[in-house]
């Protein structure tokens, strides 16, 4: 059994001799270049000690002393300050308006389980993966409740800092990270291969810094926080960094990402254990947390787990679980991801929390797809960190199972500790004369009869144009992560069809100034910024607008996946569920969704509104390459792979995985998941794996990044 901990973080970096501040001074004097760069790696060594080690050493008035002495050198030499000193972490100007970024390798989200048995079967997938003669480890980490972030390194510096977002691409909070002083401006690391990195980690509350600024907030007669991971995410998409670091934001870095992977574990070939990953974090100054730990089994994991589910109050801060990791990092892209997780981790949820309170009331909801939800209003009671007055029933077996009534005194619980869920009634608590729910035989919303389509437990409206699901569509076609129509919230949106101006999605596109300025509270101003708003949506990528369309079962990743290889909207009109199923990582029930809906007349004369109206309906070829500017100009090569079946694997020197599926897809290729006898090349970078193998032994031929490369500019490879 290995159950180790990190070192001690910082416990490797090299510190400075600590005084105190009257002391620091030398007795040769120094040039104010030399005493400038004393002063920023005496102040580093203490926002270190203070913010991550928790051990100070100097007074606050000593330490202001040190940042003064400082501020005032750069003030008197500002051709010497640097974007890494100290006195930089907070900004002065407010920003308008946050970036998007995208993110260099997708920050997937990690799958859940709830007991034991769930997670041995995770250990039984990796094992069935990898084969039963490979030996691995695992490390497990505590699942901190916050905000994920991404940060960047260009030669030790830090360059930029993002939100997760969607996962392939978030907004730019450089400025608002830099706030928080136990991230480190700038790493000690000399090696160059290891100095150009990503890490990324969580931001979170500590308990009492959630305290006092929900009493802070109270002071000012504010609206208060409901709860640490709620106050964390506003603090950080607030627009002027100073207000941000006055919130008492804390971090743990978790992972991290060499721009150069091979050759960072040739030079150390340990940073190939993601447990010694964190301890190389700690010793370049990072905060990472303490309590992981690495085993051998998964019985060690599972107690561990457990232990950590009985001691998770003791703690400063939310967790609601334990992360499990493959320790090494190339069985990492040996087992490679689904459509939205890594296959090598997964999260151990703790058991939900729960509270009683009063069931006064179910509600129906409608939604864009027709679905009819039962809803619970209840009496507001705390749990977990929020105040609760409304769950989701899911529908009439769901209440007749649980034998739901108004005025029932419920159990609620919030599942993985985020949506809450009625779990049971108190029956000796019941009122005398109470009566059973009945599911209303017509839509709350346009009294269109409601139906059961086959075997579905759900109910459904039938009428496309009931005003309930063209508001939930509108409004799901000009969210942020699909068309992102800034200024088209719930409000408007329902002022607008109220007064009869639009039908469907497609109507947003043909509101002119007059018809938007007759509307009640809606000035010349909010007029001109709506329709800028709608004039810009006209340019997002193919696949925000096929997302936005709100088909069943197809997210933001399945639509990137199908945008990418289908490449435009006729082309995914076209196409049949097997040419769909192709896809990677798109199933028969996406397909069988996306098919179905391209077959109503309806959503077709919206596509065809959406086109005249000039909006984006094919997807950009990828920049740059040979391969593309043939693609761009209909050259020779721009269909050099027509009808090859090509799968991709491991890790390329200059590309993502990605990237070169874009590239390939462009050249006519069709790229997909798994090997197989149809398959015409496989693509292996390092770490190949079981797919290098499988095409070994069908004989399918193999190419390097370079010979791929080759075909793609026309070339013969050798």
């Amino acid at each position: 059994m290995t159950n180790r901990k990190p070192p001690a973080q910082g416990a490797s970096r090299d510190e400075p001799k600590v005084a105190r501040a009257g002391q620091l001074k030398p007795a040769d004097p120094m040039s104010p270049a030399e005493r400038i760069e004393v002063l920023r790696e005496q102040i580093r060594s203490h926002d270190h000690r203070y913010f991550v080690l928790a051990e100070p050493v100097i007074s606050d008035y000593d330490y202001d002393m040190l940042v003064n002495e400082l501020r005032d050198l750069e003030s008197a030499h500002p051709d010497l300050i640097t974007p890494d000193s100290p006195t930089q972490r907070v900004g002065g100007t407010p920003t308008s308006s946050f970036p998007v970024v995208r993110h260099p390798v997708p920050m997937l989200s990690i799958g859940n389980t709830y007991n034991d048995d769930e997670i041995r079967d995770f250990d039984r997938r990796i094992r069935d993966l990898l084969g039963p003669e490979r030996a691995y480890a695992y490390t497990v980490e505590l699942k901190i409740d916050g905000v994920a972030v991404s940060l960047r390194y260009e030669d030790g510096a830090l360059a930029l800092g993002a939100t997760r977002g969607d996962g392939e691409q978030g907004d730019d909070i450089t400025a608002n990270l830099r706030t928080i002083r136990s991230i480190p401006l700038r790493i000690a690391e000399e090696s160059p291969r290891l100095n150009n990195i990503e890490v990324r980690g969580e931001v979170y509350l500590p308990h009492d810094g959630f305290r006092d600024l929900n009493a802070l907030r109270a002071g000012r007669e504010e609206p208060l926080f409901a709860n640490p991971r709620n106050a964390t995410a506003g603090s950080l998409k607030l627009r002027h960094p100073r207000v941000v670091a006055e919130r008492p934001l804390r971090v743990f870095l978790y992972t991290v990402r060499f721009e150069d992977e091979n050759g960072a574990i040739a030079e150390q070939p340990e940073l190939d254990s993601h447990f010694e990953r964190l301890s190389w974090l700690a010793g370049q100054g990072f905060p990472t947390n303490v309590e992981a730990r690495r085993f051998d089994t998964i019985e060690e994991v599972i107690a561990f787990c457990h232990d950590w589910e009985e001691r998770r109050t003791s703690l400063s801060y939310d967790i609601d679980g334990m992360v499990i990791k493959v320790d090494s990092i190339a069985l990492h892209g040996e087992l490679g991801a689904t459509l939205k997780s890594p296959r090598w981790a997964i999260a151990s949820k703790f058991a939900a929390q729960r509270a009683m309170t009063r069931l006064t009331d179910i509600r129906l909801q409608v939604g864009r797809t027709g679905v009819v939800t039962p809803v619970a209003e209840l009496e507001p009671v705390f749990l977990a960190g929020s105040t609760i007055s409304r769950a989701t029933l899911h529908n009439e077996e769901e209440i007749t199972r649980k034998d739901l009534r108004v005025g029932d005194t419920v159990f609620i619980e919030k599942g993985g500790d985020v949506i809450p869920k009625v779990v049971e009634v108190d029956m000796s608590k019941r009122e005398d004369g109470s009566v059973k729910f009945e599911m209303p035989k017509v839509c709350p919303v346009c009294e269109t009869t409601l139906v059961r389509v086959g075997d579905e437990v759900a109910v459904r409206c039938g009428n496309a144009a009931c005003p309930a699901q063209t508001q939930a569509r509108i409004t799901h076609f000009t969210a942020r992560n699909a068309m992102d129509i800034e200024g088209f919230g719930p409000a408007v949106t329902e002022q607008i069809l109220g007064s009869g101006l639009i039908e469907d999605v497609s109507g947003i596109y043909y509101l002119d100034k007059e018809r938007l300025g007759a509307l009640e509270r809606m000035g010349e101003k909010s007029a001109d910024n709506l329709l800028r708003g709608i004039k810009a949506s006209k340019d997002r990528p193919l696949d925000r607008l096929l997302f936005g369309l709100g088909i069943p079962h197809v997210g933001e990743r399945a639509a990137r996946q199908i945008a990418r290889h289908l490449r435009s909207i006729d082309g995914i009109m076209a196409a049949t569920e097997e040419e769909l199923v192709a896809v990677p990582e798109i199933g028969p029930k996406i397909a069988e969704s996306i098919v179905s809906f391209f077959q109503n007349e309806r959503n077709l004369e919206i596509i065809q509104k959406l086109r005249a109206a000039g909006l984006r309906m094919e997807l950009e070829p990828p920049e740059g390459g040979a391969d593309a500017q043939a693609l761009a100009e209909g050259g020779e090569h721009a269909q050099v792979l027509a009808d090859k079946i090509v799968v991709i694997t491991g890790t390329l020197p200059n590309h993502t995985r990605d990237e070169m599926a874009d590239r390939i897809t462009a050249a006519g290729g069709r790229v997909t998941s798994s090997v197989s006898k149809k398959t015409d090349y496989l693509v292996a970078g390092e770490n190949a794996g079981s797919k290098l193998k499988k095409a070994q032994s069908l004989g399918v031929e193999i190419l390097n990044e370079e010979e791929i490369e080759a075909q793609l500019s026309g070339q013969q490879t050798t």
